[in-house]
């Protein structure tokens, strides 16, 4: 069964065929970091992470773009009502969104462009589509033209005529069209500002993921991703004024992820009810949090509540405590029945193939997980298939969805840790059992455990 992806441009399944073949392009719209990242943020980024991680799993070779904005109309009201310069608000936040992002193992993109170190880009954007009559200059304010585009509202669906008959253009706008949207607008007071041909100003919003895709992937993308809320308008301009000013398809498959919602309702700061990815990580593992998104299908709406994310913790533990279990048992004396792989792969990669289906995905790792623990209790596995479950569970849980971490512990050294064994081994030959217990309960703080068996005392790595 060939990928097939679920275009919001066509809105149907289509089977994935990327412009040069193994070779993908894909831009995912990043943050405005104007604050800290919270549930809905982590949602798209690890969303878009698996599909990723599956493209790369599947042989193709991933450029991977995700954009910071970091000049915008909430940087600059977040600055005024707090009196920090906007770019220190900004830089804080994007510092704080590679903490969030790391500690959930979203893999790093391959760039993270920044919209003010495109500003020469962008200006040069939009003289091309003046060039070509497609924007206007009004009063220092530069639009782009919605009635030159013919098929306008093709990826969104609304209705141009509707929309214009509800719209009003304030008596102080220049636009030609209540529709037309700013490319680049006039420097106002105490704002960030840059030299143009128009005169001090600043870049309006959808440019510049418009400039910085093409910058850094050309012309046509095989992947534009972000969250439903960016449907309309951000890109549904964004293909406008790319198409215009290319004359070429902007993007060959559309990927939008679903809405998270808090207790059923859409979280807003009206509502006091938005998380954040800081303090929900003081209170769940980041697998746990992790494994609550992946397990709903990306493009499904999800409601998050503690007794959700309680399951989850539950459901992450029982995978991970499989993982643990088959690395032990790789130590003991197993001589049972073969156990392949081949089907679990197999299935796994036909519920992924079905646009990146995960609730299915996992599913056939929970199969897997059961089958392979009944057959180490009944002692009835071999070795070299204890092996081949463990990799099968890390390629897949691990590689794929991203859900076994690497256990990272600074400054860990195995040496070290045989030679705290050994003085153990000393102490509790001379009856000295405060020390032993001690070196045990505080290696076991940081995730190690020992056990003291006939044969000496073996270590492992552990989760809570």
């Amino acid at each position: 069964m060939s990928l097939k992806l679920y275009n919001t441009l066509t809105n149907q399944k289509e089977e994935f065929n990327p412009i040069e073949k193994n070779k993908v392009r894909m831009y995912v719209c990043g943050p405005t970091v104007y604050d800290k990242c919270h549930i809905g943020h982590a949602r798209c980024y690890i969303a878009f992470d698996v599909i990723r991680r599956y493209l790369e799993y599947c042989g193709h070779d991933v450029t991977f773009v995700e954009n910071f904005t970091d000049v915008d109309d909430k940087l600059i009201r977040k600055s005024n009502e707090t009196g920090e310069d906007p770019f220190e608000i900004a830089e804080r936040n994007i510092g704080d969104y590679f903490r969030d992002m790391d500690a959930l193992n979203v893999k790093r993109a391959d760039m993270y462009p920044r919209a003010t170190q495109h500003i020469p880009d962008m200006i040069a954007f939009i003289e091309r589509l003046l060039e070509k009559g497609d924007a206007y200059v009004a009063d220092g304010d530069v639009y782009f033209s919605v009635e030159k585009v013919a098929d306008y509202g093709r990826l969104s669906g609304v209705n141009v005529e509707q929309m214009k008959a509800g719209a009003r253009i304030a008596v102080d706008e220049k636009k030609r069209d209540p529709l037309d949207f700013a490319l680049w607008k006039k420097a106002k007071e105490g704002e960030p500002k840059w030299e143009s041909p128009w005169g001090e100003g600043r870049p309006g919003w959808h440019i510049e993921c418009s400039a910085m895709s093409l910058k850094h992937l050309g012309e046509t993308l095989d992947i534009h991703g972000g969250g439903q809320d960016l449907i309309f308008p951000h890109h549904e301009n964004e293909m406008a004024q790319s198409e215009a000013c290319s004359g070429k398809q902007f993007v060959r498959y559309w990927l939008h992820n679903g809405f998270v919602t808090i207790r059923e309702e859409k979280m807003s700061k009206s509502l006091g009810n938005i998380v954040s990815v800081e303090d929900l990580l003081q209170e769940y593992s980041p697998e746990t949090l992790r494994y609550f998104l992946v397990a709903s299908y990306y493009r499904k709406p999800i409601d998050f509540d503690e007794d959700a994310l309680e399951e989850a913790k539950k459901a992450v533990a029982r995978l991970l405590n499989t993982v643990d279990l088959v690395k032990e048992a790789r130590q003991g004396d197993f001589t049972g029945e073969s156990l392949s792989t081949d089907h679990y792969r197999q299935q796994f990669q036909e519920a992924m193939n079905d646009d990146f289906n995960t609730p299915a995905a996992l599913a056939v790792l929970f199969e897997l997980a059961r089958d392979v623990n009944r057959r180490i209790e009944e002692k009835n596995v071999d070795k070299e298939s204890l092996e081949n479950v463990l990799n099968t569970f890390m390629e897949l849980g691990g590689d794929v969805l991203g859900l076994f971490f690497e256990v990272k512990h600074e400054e860990f050294s195995e040496e070290l840790l045989e030679i705290l064994i050994s003085v153990r081994e000393q102490v509790r030959k001379k009856n000295l059992w405060d020390i032993s217990d001690t070196i045990r309960d505080r290696l076991r703080e940081i995730g190690i455990a020992l056990e003291d068996t006939p044969e000496g005392t073996r270590w492992k790595f552990v989760r809570d």
